[in-house]
């Protein structure tokens, strides 16, 4: 029987994401070059390993390794040149966990190609010129097209313009389920962006460009603060036919040694995701700090 569509998917019922890449590989000793998108090629039966156990945990959708896998970001170890290949390791990876996974553990399972930022500022702010870093995310997207991918995720986007170009960069390769989100911290009554964007401003510049799902993911706020922002956004979405989607941290982290800690249990993550899904959320996952044990007690609370 052949898998159902992700388009068709998304529109039955939560979608539940992964959760943190980085902090699993980092566990797992896997670190070889400073660059985690480059442990797909040096050790990508680690990478599969962290992409097996959130499937476990009941994600219906895993994320690629490779958040800073567009050539701009890869520049800054030397590996621009590579950006091709490792982005089609990264989905070939997730892709074969998938393959092995569901033989033992059958119905639907996705992959989305993972493109975020750049890491610079693109002209006049900074030296990044928008149609080099369009071409860039263009080259991301093919190799994930290459590689077999379901669907397309951008996330801890600051600026709405990399964002846009991103989606634009998507769109201009395929027209596969595209979800695009922001990264948020507190200001005054309001939730901004690093660069000042609000819920308001990432709408109306992302939505015309023809996404599927619209939201947040990483930022600095507390559990209640990501429960506040989905209820804002999902105020504003006024297409039905676009999803809210939430991806946040696992809290706020606490100083414990001079480092920053992610201490809220899985349980307590859960509990918010159920409030979090009920303000309308309807593809849900996690960015820092949490892990499979976040994403299993919540898969576990909001199918039961």
């Amino acid at each position: 029987m052949s898998k159902q569509k992700l388009s068709e998917r998304i529109k039955e019922g939560v979608l539940f994401l992964d959760g943190a890449m980085g902090t699993q590989l980092f566990e797992r000793g896997a670190y070889t070059t400073g660059c985690g998108e480059y442990v797909g090629i040096t050790s990508p039966q680690v990478v599969k390993e962290v992409h097996t156990a959130y499937l476990s945990a009941g994600s219906d959708a895993i994320i690629t390794n490779s958040f800073g896998g567009n050539s701009v970001a890869l520049s800054k170890y030397d590996l621009a040149d590579q950006a091709e290949k490792i982005n089609l390791q990264a989905a070939r990876n997730a892709i074969e966990a998938v393959e092995e996974f569901t033989k033992q553990n059958p119905g639907d399972r996705y992959v989305l190609g993972g493109l975020g930022p750049c890491g610079d500022f693109i002209e006049p702010l900074g030296m990044v010129k928008s149609d080099d870093l369009k071409q860039a995310f263009q080259q991301q997207a093919k190799a994930f097209l290459d590689g077999g991918v379901d669907g397309f995720i951008i996330e801890t986007m600051t600026a709405v313009e990399e964002a846009a170009l991103a989606a634009q960069a998507v769109r201009s390769v395929c027209d596969l389920p595209l979800f695009v989100s922001f990264a948020f911290d507190a200001a005054g009554d309001d939730f901004r962006t690093m660069m000042g964007v609000n819920a308001e401003m990432a709408a109306e510049k992302i939505l015309p460009i023809g996404v599927d799902a619209i939201g947040f993911n990483c930022g600095t706020l507390t559990m209640k603060e990501y429960i506040k922002l989905a209820k804002s956004f999902a105020s504003i979405i006024e297409d039905d036919s676009v999803i809210l989607m939430t991806e946040p941290n696992a809290g706020k982290p606490d100083l414990i040694e001079g480092k920053a800690k992610f201490t809220l249990t899985p349980d307590d993550y859960a509990e918010a995701g159920m409030t979090i899904k009920q303000a309308g959320a309807g593809i849900m996952g996690g960015c820092c700090g949490t892990s499979p044990e976040h994403i299993a007690a919540l898969t576990s609370k909001l199918r039961a």
